[in-house]
């Protein structure tokens, strides 16, 4: 017999049944102040179940299982005894024990009840434990009759699997639609499908909500197995899916059985493919969207790109499917030639590229970089017809400017080399953005393959307004009868002339302190500036003010409010509202403005440490010369050229400079 004179693990149950708080008995009798323990013990109430989750899964053999814990979700019905919390990592060396979740009834059934109830609650995201099969267990009719457990348990794994898929492959990420809008302003990026029409195309198939979330591959897309059956749809990039090696169509509903295996190989043309399921993948939201933003380290699935042997579970389907069972749907055209459509804007204007620069622009056949990402994807081909031969205050290089926010889709041209910038890329910069990829059209840079050519057609602003429309139009007719007489859209030639002044909305010098400008970047969004191209306190102050007034005025209809050093760009819902119509209603709030001078500004000081020349700078420095630009003016050393560039003597200088500088910094509620 064994004897361990300790707290068990089991105690919850005793303590739900009897009323007694064991561990209070136990600090209480080792005080001396507890005695005729016999006559406090009552007679037991109910039944109580207590099930241990662990960190391990079923369905292999119970391997073992380890990672970053993105949520826990607990039930309020179970008492619940965990270690575990949101971005907890599970490592190798553990207990794998995550938690125990005890219920209590007035009977065994009733008990069973709320235990179901409380596994069904009850989710930790990021990390395969034995959750599906406990739930499996209570739901044997062999269980509910009280038989022999370990017979039910030997026979379990092969006759009960749970609703969900693993599988890996290069850079497969979990995606929502439209993304992880409103955080712009902090440097936030939405994320979501970098082809975002093709993704929307197959939760209509599959009747899923517009943000249900599914699967990005990424040039490549690996193996698939399904642990129940299951609804899904293959959109995007034609990766040669089989099915158990039987063939499978793109944008076409399939069904697929428990224990059948999903491979998808190499894209011969486009880069990307997504996997959406009947009722979505279980993704818990980080900022309003379960998108994966890899850099960040958060979202999707354990704010990383899926590995071999991750389990994602699958959200409940609607009653019904969209689409009809066999019938395929129209699809995009993937191609290794690409003509994109692109709004003039916001800085192709003479003060930063000579009025040749649009049609160089749009006579260059461009030539897609390797080095190409969801954060941007890099063009080559000549350099750009600059108007000035170094950015002034901003920097040696005349594509630098004051630090202005970007727009998902804009052409940014750093140094020599144009970026189309992708929803994980940066929120704002130094850099001139000469047009901006249509709202339209943006989907075409996520099928963008190494080596591919792109043409540049310009778009009017009404132009990029009729496609949008028209792609919206062509969603909504998924799973009616003229679904399949939509043909997806084909940019048309003979475009009126645009010159490079095309982009400036509004202008107004006259009667006021900063003269403002604003510009279009692309359809869905406005630049605004105020003053001259200077680093100017005044002007950021002023941009702030106008910013403060949008915000309490709420008349436009704002997704992303970023501000820059003398820029705020307006994001609007083109839906609801036309970029000139909103031009129009910021003018009207400018001149509603109170003087600068009558604006308070509260202070405070702080100290904080500083690194210098840390290991992760050096790093990116390297990598930057290594994969994209050898001879920077900054590698290989950036204090090098901090030095050179400032005519001091020594890399001491440089520190000393630094590290004696007070820095004023501007939060966003600066303002009273």
């Amino acid at each position: 017999m064994e004897v361990n004179t300790r707290l068990q693990v089991e105690h919850g149950v005793t303590e739900e049944v009897s009323g007694i708080d064991l561990v209070e008995w136990m600090i209480r009798e080792s005080a001396g102040e507890l005695s005729g323990l016999q006559n406090l013990i009552h007679s037991s109430h109910g039944h109580s179940i207590q099930v241990r989750i662990y960190a391990e899964d079923p369905f292999r053999d119970f391997l073992p299982s380890t990672g970053k814990i993105s949520k826990v979700i607990l039930s309020k019905i179970a008492r619940n005894e965990t270690w575990i919390r949101d971005g907890i990592t599970v490592s190798s060396f553990y207990d794998p024990m995550l938690a125990k979740i005890i219920v209590h009834g007035d009977t065994r059934s009733d008990a069973l009840d709320k235990l179901r109830i409380a596994l069904n609650e009850t989710r930790f995201y990021g990390i395969t434990t034995n959750l599906h099969y406990i739930g499996a267990l209570i739901d044997e009719e062999e269980y509910k009759k009280r038989k022999d457990p370990y017979t039910i348990l030997k026979n379990l794994p092969s006759r009960r699997t749970y609703r969900g898929s693993f599988g890996c492959g290069i850079q497969t990420t979990i995606q929502d639609w439209p993304g992880r809008i409103g955080h712009w302003d902090v440097g936030v990026p939405p994320c979501g499908p970098m082809d975002p029409y093709s993704f929307r195309t197959g939760n209509k198939i599959l009747n899923n909500p517009d943000d249900a979330s599914g699967l990005e591959l990424t040039l490549r897309g690996g193996t698939y197995r399904f642990r129940d059956d299951i609804a899904f749809c293959l959109t995007g990039a034609d990766m040669f899916a089989t099915l158990d090696g039987e063939s499978i169509p793109m944008y076409q509903i399939i069904y697929g059985k428990k224990e059948q295996t999903l491979q998808l190989n190499e894209a011969k043309t486009g880069m990307r493919t997504y996997l959406l399921v009947s009722g979505g993948f279980d993704m818990p939201k980080f900022l309003g969207s379960a998108s994966t933003f890899t850099l960040g380290k958060f979202g999707g699935h354990s704010g990383r790109a899926l590995k071999a042997g991750d389990v994602l579970g699958v959200c409940p389907p609607r009653s019904f499917l969209n689409g009809t069972p066999g019938f395929s749907y129209p699809k995009p055209n993937m191609t290794h030639e690409w003509t994109i459509g692109v709004v003039p804007g916001p800085h192709c204007t003479e003060e930063f590229l000579k009025p040749g620069y649009l049609k160089q622009l749009t006579d260059t056949i461009w030539k897609v970089h390797f080095n190409s990402s969801r954060t941007g994807v890099r063009l080559i081909g000549p350099a750009p017809n600059w108007a000035r031969k170094d950015g002034g205050e901003a920097g040696l290089h005349p594509s630098n400017i004051h630090d202005t926010p970007y727009a998902i889709g804009a052409v940014d041209l750093t140094g020599d080399m144009p970026i189309l910038l992708g929803p994980d890329g940066p929120s704002l910069g130094g850099f001139v953005c000469p047009v901006t990829v249509s709202s339209a059209e943006r989907w075409k840079i996520g099928q963008l393959h190494p080596e591919d050519k792109v043409i540049f057609k310009l778009l009017s602003l009404e132009d990029a307004e009729t496609m949008r429309q028209k792609q919206e139009e062509t969603l909504r007719s998924i799973g009616k009868e003229k679904a399949g007489r939509t043909k997806h859209l084909v940019i048309r030639t003979g475009f009126k002339e645009m010159n490079a002044d095309y982009p400036i909305l509004a202008f107004e010098t006259k009667g006021r302190l900063f003269p403002i400008t604003i510009r279009c970047s692309g359809d869905e969004n406005l630049l605004i500036e105020y003053g001259q191209m200077e680093l100017n306190l005044l002007l950021r102050f002023q941009i702030h003010h106008l910013m403060q007034a949008i915000q309490k005025e709420r008349s436009l209809p704002i997704i992303d409010l970023t501000p820059g050093i003398r820029s705020l760009q307006v994001h609007i819902d083109s839906t609801k509202m036309s970029v000139m119509e909103a031009c129009k209603r910021v003018m009207e709030i400018d001149q509603e403005l109170s003087p600068l001078e009558s604006v308070k500004v509260p202070s405070r000081i702080v100290r904080l440490p500083l690194s210098w020349n840390d290991p992760a700078t050096q790093l990116a420095t390297k990598r930057y010369q290594q994969n994209v630009r050898p001879n920077a003016p900054w590698c290989p050393s950036n204090l090098e050229f901090i030095r050179r560039i400032n005519g001091l003597h020594s890399i001491e200088d440089v520190k000393n400079t630094v590290f004696n500088a007070n820095y004023l910094v501007l939060d966003s509620a600066m303002y009273t």
